[in-house]
């Protein structure tokens, strides 16, 4: 008996962990090194999970240029009108150099004008005209400009103007970059106006003539004759000074992804050809898989409570949500955690991450957030039942519905392996009980001088005689 309980107590413990905690032995996760370029900088981001695919010194600090503007297009998106009525301030034509369309003072056009001409010609003046608008101030739009940084998560930038012309504490990274663009992204118009090839602004209140704009993103138009043209690519923005170098925000969709490529500290034409060569990279050593199509080790948590079963489900997974692998994993190679939210109509989030690294999430959903009141029963004695008002209803013939739950098997097989417990030890102390006592006495008529003479009997005659 001794050796059987410690025995039937480590089965059963070895029987609740194989069958409740499983442990699954995930191959060796492998991740894509990637190319070798010489740009200085750069990141590719899958738009939809934020997940960076390939990055090369992504956290160094440089001098962004014009894409400077994806973040001036967002704020103002964002803060103003596109109809609105923006006039020209002597500062705007004045205080900007490089790019433009050759506004004058008091020129009158519409914010949504104004980011045509910024986003498709890189128009200094327009970024300029616009941050006065939106922002009331020159300097307070700069402001917003840091605060959204700074919201979106990142470290390593700073802005001092909203068109990129140089300043030593005007600086991006190229992840900073990649999350300010995957930010703009998310906005329709912004996606329809940094994908358009051609523009026409019509004579204003200083122009008589219409004033015709083309997208200098060689990728997606040819821009002078380019041979860069990259049939993927979906918008984008260019930049350029001496201090930075060129520089290049990409957007590209192929396979089910949408991508994002961020280059800088680089020359022509290595910015379009380096951008192309990550881009068909990452198209061919990537995929996108859904979470709710391919999740199987979580089970939607049901109303199996007793009388109050109805079998649908409290919670379940919601049907946005993927992750990005390298096409040599699957999906149950992923490590899912559960996270809480403080986000409405949540239960919670499912993070997943493979190789050491996010690679994507999906939202708990409640189905039911409010249960209607319920009049529970209490059976007070066999025939009667009394309701939680305390009165007595008439003969009981109330069935009674039992739920097997995990949790609930978990707790019996608690119960169990306690009771075994306590059962192994009563059985040692027994068996030990009556060697104590003689010890005991023996002590006893040593210290008296008497000699002892045990009585020997069984522990089952000792039960006998007592009883007696």
């Amino acid at each position: 008996m001794k050796k059987v309980l410690p025995c039937l107590l480590a089965v059963l413990i070895l029987f609740t962990y194989v069958v409740f905690f499983p442990e699954r032995v995930a191959a060796a996760a492998y991740w894509p090194e990637g190319i070798e370029i010489e740009s200085q900088s750069a990141v590719v981001m899958e738009e939809s999970t934020g997940t960076i695919l390939y990055q090369k010194n992504m956290d160094e600090q440089h001098y962004p240029a014009s894409i400077t503007k994806i973040m001036t297009a967002m704020i103002a998106l964002e803060n103003g009108n596109l109809q609105d009525k923006v006039i020209f301030s002597k500062d705007a034509v004045y205080k900007t150099e490089g790019s433009g369309i050759a506004r004058d003072v008091g020129e009158e056009m519409t914010l949504e004008q104004c980011m045509y001409g910024m986003l498709l010609e890189s128009a200094n003046e327009c970024a300029y005209a616009i941050a006065e608008h939106v922002g009331g101030t020159y300097e307070n739009f700069v402001d917003m400009m840091n605060e959204k940084a700074e919201e979106l998560g990142c470290t390593n930038t700073h802005f001092t103007n909203p068109h990129g012309l140089p300043d030593e504490e005007h600086y991006v990274s190229a992840h900073d970059m990649a999350l300010i663009a995957r930010a703009a992204w998310q906005n329709e118009t912004f996606r329809i106006m940094t994908g358009t090839i051609r523009y026409e602004i019509p004579p204003t209140n200083k122009h008589d003539e219409i004033t015709y704009l083309q997208n200098h993103n060689a990728m997606i138009n040819n821009y002078k004759g380019s041979d860069h043209l990259y049939e993927p690519c979906v918008g984008g923005k260019t930049g350029y000074t001496q201090a930075a170098r060129n520089t290049l925000v990409t957007y590209a969709q192929k396979n089910g992804l949408t991508l994002i490529t961020v280059i800088l500290c680089t020359d022509a034409p290595k910015h379009w050809d380096e951008t192309e060569a990550l881009f068909e990279y990452c198209f061919a050593n990537f995929g996108l898989m859904n979470i709710a199509e391919n999740e199987t080790r979580f089970s939607p948590i049901s109303g199996s409570q007793g009388e109050l079963n109805d079998a649908s489900p409290y919670v379940e997974l919601s049907e946005v949500g993927d992750v990005v692998l390298p096409l040599t994993a699957s999906f149950s190679d992923t490590e899912p955690k559960i996270v809480e939210t403080e986000e409405s109509g949540l239960a919670g989030r499912i993070v997943y991450s493979y190789a050491d690294r996010v690679v994507g999430s999906a939202d708990i959903l409640y189905l039911h957030p409010s249960v209607e009141a319920y009049d529970f029963h209490t059976v007070m004695e066999e025939g009667t039942i009394t309701t939680t008002d305390g009165e007595t209803e008439g003969e009981a013939g109330v069935s009674r519905v039992i739920s097997i739950t995990p949790e609930k098997i978990l707790i019996a097989l608690g119960i169990a392996a306690g009771a075994l417990v306590v059962i192994f030890f009563l059985i040692k102390f027994s068996s030990r009980f009556y060697l104590l006592r003689q010890k005991f006495y023996r002590w006893k008529n040593a210290r008296s001088g008497e000699k002892y003479h045990p009585i020997r009997r069984s522990r089952f005659s000792m039960r006998r005689h007592r009883r007696k």
